[in-house]
């Protein structure tokens, strides 16, 4: 096993510089394979290009879900903006996780506005991975939970193309093309990916569609010499959904959980993205190797939307009956305001990496210059609501938190040394800082001459962190490591606010032989956990924007996850196992925000699970079956020492079928049965009411390769 060791401590090293794989022109990766994580001196998962080619989806949800200690919070049933949580980093719109495509930090302003508002398309996506326990330090800013990398489409090695075409229920339309050349030395890349539906909810009165349309577009040049390469990376995606924050009330959901009120009829999300890299790696000597990569993101959007709909969910609920004709749209009412939540995002930075190989000790250093900003104009406009229609009424132009520019410049470093210590035992030791300058202006007036507020904040932390692994014999392996976790606060923090820290312990044991079998314990200990507000995930408070600090936490858990191959006859049958409980509770009475020791944290399940079984014959007529599982959640902290029906979202199960058929050597047919029972459930009640998972869905579909 030692040699597998070391493959896994160089492809955690080469993370940073992109030589883990064989080429230099192929992606960034932060784990590598999925042997490579089975090895590691730390944990994580990869789900590779096998499995994306047979789950065929767009809905990163999901994938994620078949993952142990990851955390996922449904929202629109389609995954658009993913809420995605890893151990001790709770999913609120996936802003305690570091998000990367490519290893390039991908959150519209990762350290100004954390919150994920953009997802790269999960269609067109190579591999997927995450990262966790102390080799996450090598990444951040985020530090306490883990890492997710898209890894996207590599340049091929020789001329080859693939189409992936799909057609399901409510006109949905999944299309995946892309065609790469070689050339000597010279590479290139076209893709595209096209996404649309018309959605599984109807609104009242209207036959409007309650779906979306995704186009993405992405081109890479490439050139590798002797020594040294150059690969250049551009990409631009747009979105047009009509998607709402309101939810139901929990009777409508119970007798129609895809209705929509009329209230939500001109709810819709406009946004558009522009990524661009220039990735340079040189082999300095034999054994050290450098890579700088630059990037500029840009990202901009405007959610046109009601607001303060969770007041009348909340009185409709109570039993309000004028707050239900409102939402039934029998009872006219005036002053609904429906806000432009229009922001832009523009992130950028250098990010510079050293390999040396000195024989036992692989070591790695460098840093990051990064500067991210968000841009905030969010004019409001007023309607009433006459005999069950909206009628405009006038607009008001944005001021204080509707009118407001955030900003954060960050420098960060970081030294990893991989020891080889001997045949058995292999150990990790990373040290990284972070320097965070952030600031938040808001403004009196639309044209931003007076300034009404103003707020800074500056801090700094040295976050270090240790790992190893034991090979007890050629099949047992012992792991464990700790480090210190960091989370920045965000562009509205004030200048005497800390960031969230905690502790972070893992230890384990994995066994690989016929099957491969791990499980591993974790524990995180917060000196001041903190939740970060924004009108999706609205803090415990109440507050949608800055954070909300619930003090001392402990989060602690098991991860559990095994898989073989049988052998019946002519059959292969893949199988594979994930369950994870994570017990997350505050650590310490606090009678000032009014949360209590024990009290449950939110959006953490106690219990999920997934089991993939396949049955592969011969001839390749291959059918799987996907199983997934997650227990219900907090919506705010402490719903287990409350009486209301309201604090947390519901359990639930889905089945998914796929029958996969090969028509040509090239081409290959597929059928695709989700949500098979059409069980639904209340899977998240922010910010405005109670939201289903998807419903039965049936699709087909063809892959090409050519």
């Amino acid at each position: 096993m030692q040699k597998r060791i070391l493959a896994a401590a160089l492809a955690s090293l080469s993370a940073g510089s992109g030589f883990a794989d064989t080429h230099q022109m192929e992606e960034v990766t932060i784990v590598g394979s999925v042997e490579d994580a089975r090895t590691l001196a730390g944990s994580g998962s990869v789900i590779d290009h096998e499995q994306l080619l047979i789950d065929s989806t767009g809905d990163i949800i999901q994938l994620m879900q078949t993952l142990p200690g990851v955390y996922t919070l449904e929202e629109d049933g389609y995954g658009l903006r993913p809420n995605i949580g890893i151990r001790g980093a709770t999913s609120e719109r996936s802003s305690r996780i570091t998000l990367m495509e490519d290893g390039i930090l991908i959150a519209p302003a990762p350290y100004a506005s954390p919150s994920a508002y953009y997802f790269p398309t999960t269609l067109r996506m190579n591999s997927i991975e995450v990262l966790k326990g102390a080799p996450l330090l090598r990444y951040g800013p985020q530090t306490t939970g883990g890492a997710v990398n898209l890894v996207s489409t590599p340049i091929p090695e020789a001329n080859a193309g693939f189409l992936d075409l799909a057609y399901g229920q409510d006109n949905q339309i999944d299309m995946l093309g892309n065609y790469g050349v070689r050339s000597g030395n010279f590479g290139a890349l076209v893709e595209t990916a096209q996404r649309r539906s018309d959605g599984f909810k109807d609104i009242d009165r209207s036959s409007a569609d309650t779906g979306y349309d995704i186009h993405d577009y992405l081109v890479k040049l490439g050139w590798e010499g002797e020594r040294q390469s150059v690969l250049l990376k551009a990409q631009y995606s747009e979105e047009h959904s009509d998607e709402t924050y309101l939810g139901l009330t929990d009777r409508d959901f119970d007798r129609d959980a895809n209705r929509r009120y009329g209230l939500s009829l001109i709810d819709k999300m406009e946004n558009e993205h522009q990524g661009y890299s220039a990735t340079y790696r040189l082999a300095i000597t034999d054994t050290v190797t450098m890579t700088a990569i630059g990037y500029y993101n840009d990202f901009k959007r405007d959610w046109f939307k009601l607001g303060g709909g969770s007041a009348l969910i909340d009185a409709a609920n109570a039993g309000d009956a004028e707050a239900e004709g409102i939402l039934d749209g029998s009872v006219d009412t005036s002053g609904l305001k429906y806000k432009h939540n229009d922001r832009k995002y523009q992130s950028y930075g250098l990010d510079i990496n050293f390999d040396i190989d000195l024989g036992a000790h692989q070591l790695a250093f460098g840093g990051r210059p990064h500067e991210d900003e968000m841009d905030v104009r969010q004019p409001v406009e007023v309607y009433d609501q006459v005999n069950g229609e909206l009628v405009y009424v006038s607009t008001i132009e944005p001021v204080g938190s509707d009118n407001l520019k955030q900003t954060a410049k960050a420098l960060s470093f970081w030294a990893v040394d991989s020891w080889q210590v001997n045949d058995a035992l292999a150990v990790n030791l990373l040290l990284r800082y972070e320097d965070v300058q952030s600031e938040q202006k808001d403004y009196v007036d639309p044209g931003r001459v007076e300034l009404k507020s103003k707020r800074e904040n500056d801090h700094d932390e040295w976050l270090p962190g240790a790992s190893f692994t034991y090979d007890v014999n050629e099949q047992w392996q012992v792991l464990a490591g700790v480090h210190k976790g960091f989370s920045p606060l965000g562009g509205g923090a004030r200048e005497n606010e800390k960031p969230e820290t905690s502790t972070n312990w893992e230890a384990g044991v994995r066994y690989q032989g016929s099957w491969f079998v791990e499980a591993i314990g974790f524990y995180s200990d917060f000196d001041n956990k903190t939740e970060y507000c924004t009108n999706a995930t609205p803090c415990s408070n109440g507050a949608v924007f800055g954070s909300f600090n619930t003090g001392k936490a402990e989060i602690a858990g098991l991860e559990f996850q095994l898989g073989t191959q049988f052998e019946a006859g002519q059959f292969g049958i893949p199988l594979s196992f994930m369950y994870t409980y994570t017990d997350a509770t505050v650590s310490d009475d606090n009678t000032f925000i009014g949360v209590e020791d024990g009290d449950e944290l939110a959006a953490v399940p106690k219990n999920t699970a997934s089991l993939r079984l396949g049955l592969e014959a011969p001839g390749g007529w291959n059918n799987y079956a996907i199983a997934r599982y997650v227990d219900s959640m907090c919506v705010d902290v402490g719903c287990n020492n409350s009486d209301s029906q309201f604090d947390q979202t519901e359990s639930y199960f889905v089945l998914e079928l796929i029958s996969r058929y090969p028509v040509t050597r090239d081409i290959t047919g597929y059928v695709k049965l989700e949500n098979v029972f059409d069980e639904q459930r209340i899977v998240s009640r922010q910010p405005d009411g109670a939201r289903p998972n998807k419903p039965f869905t049936a699709s087909v579909g063809m892959q090409w390769q050519f």
